[in-house]
């Protein structure tokens, strides 16, 4: 069973839904940047490890990951996943965990890298908005994307209604890239693409929110 550590920065919604999910895996802990993140309280409710990595410690951003690093290597963990990290990791940390380092992004990647993604999307007048899950690589927001998930943007929509209807999905879609990665169902193509390996059917890996009409 491959083992899970988890970063989080505040109450941590998307790590709360992958311990719910009941996934074929163990989540050896949660580590926070932020002593106050309220998600840690619900990790350790729950039994799990915790850890706190504060990056207000560090001068430098290479001192703080080679720290942040020594503490999830401490849990010998197969998997790391971002879930609202709010830091910016360097490229020699993101290639320590090349292959096996997840993110979920409010927005349908390469669409709206970076932060205020429903703001923007509100502004650019999408029609289409929504989640991606995707391997981090140095470049931010621009690794091998996993799963997406589209929802409508709806008349009179604001960045609170419409986040709260991406939120709905990324809880679904993470979960669902980590179960595929547990059973070993991902693999990374030499063109930098993702593979779904025992695929049953031809289906894009694209979910489409129950907002949209059938």
């Amino acid at each position: 069973m491959k083992k899970i550590v988890i970063l989080i920065s505040g109450r941590g919604s998307n790590m709360q839904a992958i311990v719910a999910a009941g996934l074929p895996a163990t989540i050896a802990a949660v580590i926070s940047n932020e002593p106050s993140a309220a998600g840690l309280a619900t990790a350790a409710a729950h039994g799990i490890a915790t850890c706190v990595v504060d990056h207000r410690g560090y001068r430098e951003r290479t001192e703080f990951d080679d720290v942040l690093a020594d503490a999830i290597d401490a849990f010998g963990p197969d998997l790391v996943i971002l879930a609202g990290f709010m830091r910016i990791l360097t490229a020699p940390f993101v290639d320590r965990y090349a292959g096996r380092l997840l993110n979920i992004h409010p927005s349908l990647l390469p669409a709206f890298p970076g932060l205020h993604t429903h703001r923007r999307a509100l502004e650019a007048g999408v029609k289409v908005h929504g989640c991606s899950v995707h391997f981090v690589t140095p470049e931010l927001d621009h690794g091998p994307i996993v799963l997406q998930a589209a929802v409508p943007v709806l008349p009179g929509d604001n960045e609170d209604t419409l986040a709260a209807r991406v939120l709905e999905q990324e809880h679904r879609i993470y979960v669902q890239a980590i179960r595929w990665f547990c059973e070993d169902r991902i693999k990374i193509t030499p063109q930098g693409t993702v593979a779904l390996l025992n695929q049953k059917s031809a289906t894009a890996h694209v979910l489409l929110s129950p907002d949209f009409d059938s």
